[in-house]
């Protein structure tokens, strides 16, 4: 497992920088107008994408293949790729951060105190959520259509969790029950429970998807 772990981590190494530069412009972009705690939640939301991309480089060198006549198993091949978008979204989150908290001090949009620190670590673990969610979506996608098909369908895997979001807020509307900001604050500390569960569940999706198909 962890081999499989690090041989994604280092293919990606080489779109480290495209990235890095990606993430810088839209930190000069985005903090001084939208504030730090959007910038947390994009830098997050744009490394989870590069799970599509570890896709893209085991199709062009046939890893899978070579990776099925290896004591490697599917379940643990499939479990690698979601040990790794966990991984690809804390580095985004924690890289938000970490500039966000300087370009905050720059630009005066953030107080630092124990309340806006404790705010915006609060706020991470919260990006790194609904990254983990997004980015967990499109696992399924890309073992069903492949990494080229499922860069296109990237906007369905962000479309489905937040439809499912909007549908549980119109039930509870519904029903009468107000989302008050103790409720709202108690659901995002369960929120990475949450996010595991979801994960799990596109976990077992992606391992049925996998095993029927022929390499």
């Amino acid at each position: 497992m962890k081999s499989l772990v690090l041989k994604d981590l280092f293919n990606i190494g080489h779109n480290a920088k495209s990235m890095l530069f990606i993430l810088v412009v839209f930190a000069v972009a985005l903090i001084p107008f939208s504030g730090v705690e959007g910038y947390i939640f994009v830098c997050a939301i744009l490394c989870s994408m590069m799970i599509v991309t570890t896709f893209s480089f085991d199709d062009s060198s046939k890893w899978t293949r070579y990776a099925m006549i290896m004591p490697v198993s599917k379940k643990e091949l499939v479990a690698g790729k979601f040990m790794v978008l966990a991984i690809f979204c804390a580095i985004g989150s924690l890289f938000g951060l970490i500039i966000g908290f300087i370009g905050g001090l720059i630009t005066h949009k953030i107080v630092l105190d124990i309340v806006g620190i404790g705010e915006l670590l609060f706020l991470t673990l919260v990006a790194w959520v609904i990254s983990l969610i997004f980015g967990s979506m499109s696992i399924p996608l890309v073992f069903k259509f492949g990494a080229e098909k499922g860069r296109v369908l990237l906007l369905v895997s962000f479309l489905i969790p937040a439809g499912i979001c909007f549908g549980i807020y119109q039930l509870l509307t519904m029903l009468g029950v107000a989302l008050t900001d103790q409720i709202v604050f108690i659901l995002l500390c369960c929120s990475p429970l949450l996010a595991l569960a979801w994960c799990y569940v596109m976990y077992q999706i992606s391992y049925r998807i996998f095993v029927k198909q022929e390499l």
